[in-house]
C-alpha cells in the first residue's frame, strides 16, 4: 500500500520530531517508523470498519421495522440491501478481518449513534432510496458502495471521527482512499485480502529503514555538503522543515544507486510544497540543483544504470 513517497513523508515527520523533542533518542526513530507504518493499516482497516457499521444501520432498521405494531407501506417495502448484500457479507462474515477490527478496539472509538447519524442523513439522498429495491444486481451493490464512501468522505462528521482517533489521516488520506477503493471494487472480499494493504513489500520498507538509518549517520556529512551551497542564507534560519528535505535528498543522491537524481529532486520539490512555506520549492529545488552537480563533479554520485543521472 505504501509507495516511496509516502516513506519518505514519514521519514521527515520522524525527523522533524526529533528536532522540536530533545527526549526523543535515536535509538527510538526505527520504532516510530514502525509505528507510523502500523497506523496506516490501522487507518485503512479503521475506514473499512466504519463502512461496515453504517451500511449495518439498514439491518436495524429492518429489524425494528418487524417490531412494529402498525408499520407503514414504506416500512412494508423496506429492505436491508445495503447490508445483506454478498459484497458487504463478504466483509461481515470474514472472520479474520472482523478479529483485526476487534483487535484495534474500533468499537470504543466510536458510539453507535453515530452511525445512526451518518446513514439517516445517507437515506436521503434520491439515489439511496432508489437502491433499496429487491431486484438490484452486484454492480448495483458497487456502485451503492462507491458511493456511500464519497458521500462518507465529504461528511464532516466521519472526517472528525477519523481525525480524532488517528492523526495521520492528512497525510495517508489519498493513499487509504486508494486502498480503500481498491478493496470494494474486488468484492466479494477472498479470506485475507487485506494483507495486500500491509506494509509487506520488503524492497519499500528497506529504502524507508535505510533512508531513517542513513540520514542519522550521515547527518554530519550531509550538513558539511549543504551549507556551502547556501548562498547568501545562514544555514541556522533555513526552515527546519526545508533542513530536513535537503539532507534526505542529498542522502538519496549518495546512497540509493537505483532513484534517478532528477527523480529524488523532482519528489522533495512536490514535498515542499506540501509540508513548508510557500518559497520553499525554490529553494529546495535551487540548492538541490547545485548540490547535485557539485557531487557528480566530484564523482559522488554513482547511479546503476543509464539515465539515472540529471544532465
Amino acid at each position: 500500500m505504501l509507495s516511496r513517497r509516502n516513506l519518505r513523508v514519514k521519514v521527515m515527520q520522524i525527523l522533524f520530531s526529533k528536532n522540536r523533542d530533545a527526549y526523543i533518542q535515536e535509538a527510538h526513530l526505527p520504532k516510530l517508523l514502525d509505528q507510523s507504518l502500523q497506523q496506516s493499516f490501522d487507518l485503512y482497516l479503521f475506514q473499512l470498519y466504519l463502512v461496515q457499521k453504517v451500511c449495518e444501520q439498514a439491518k436495524n432498521i429492518a429489524d425494528k421495522i418487524q417490531n412494529k405494531y402498525l408499520p407503514t407501506s414504506e416500512d412494508k417495502n423496506f429492505v436491508p440491501v445495503l447490508y445483506e448484500n454478498d459484497l458487504i457479507q463478504s466483509l461481515v462474515q470474514n472472520k479474520k478481518l472482523q478479529k483485526l477490527f476487534i483487535k484495534g478496539e474500533f468499537d470504543k472509538w466510536v458510539e453507535e449513534d453515530v452511525f445512526k447519524k451518518i446513514y439517516s442523513e445517507f437515506a436521503k439522498l434520491d439515489w439511496y432510496k432508489g437502491y433499496s429495491d429487491k431486484t438490484t444486481t452486484t454492480n448495483n451493490h458497487l456502485e451503492i458502495l462507491l458511493e456511500l464512501y464519497r458521500f462518507l468522505r465529504k461528511n464532516e462528521l466521519f472526517n472528525e471521527i477519523v481525525e480524532d482517533q488517528l492523526y495521520n489521516w492528512e497525510d495517508d488520506d489519498s493513499l487509504v482512499i486508494g486502498a480503500i477503493k481498491k478493496t470494494m471494487k474486488a468484492l466479494p472480499a477472498t479470506e485475507e485480502f487485506y494483507k495486500e494493504f500491509m506494509v509487506t513489500d520488503k524492497d519499500t520498507l528497506k529504502f524507508g529503514k535505510d533512508l531513517l538509518k542513513y540520514v542519522i549517520d550521515q547527518e554530519e556529512d550531509l550538513a558539511a555538503i549543504i551549507k556551502p551551497t547556501l548562498k547568501n542564507w545562514d544555514s541556522e534560519r533555513v526552515a527546519i522543515v526545508d533542513m530536513i528535505l535537503l539532507k534526505m535528498a542529498v542522502c538519496e543522491f549518495l546512497n540509493f544507486e537505483s532513484i534517478p537524481t532528477k527523480a529524488t529532486i523532482n519528489e522533495y520539490v512536490e514535498l515542499s510544497k506540501t509540508y513548508s512555506t510557500p518559497k520553499s520549492k525554490d529553494f529546495i529545488n535551487g540548492v538541490l540543483d547545485r548540490i547535485m552537480k557539485d557531487l557528480t563533479e566530484a564523482n559522488r554520485i554513482q547511479k546503476a544504470g543509464r539515465g539515472l543521472l540529471a544532465e
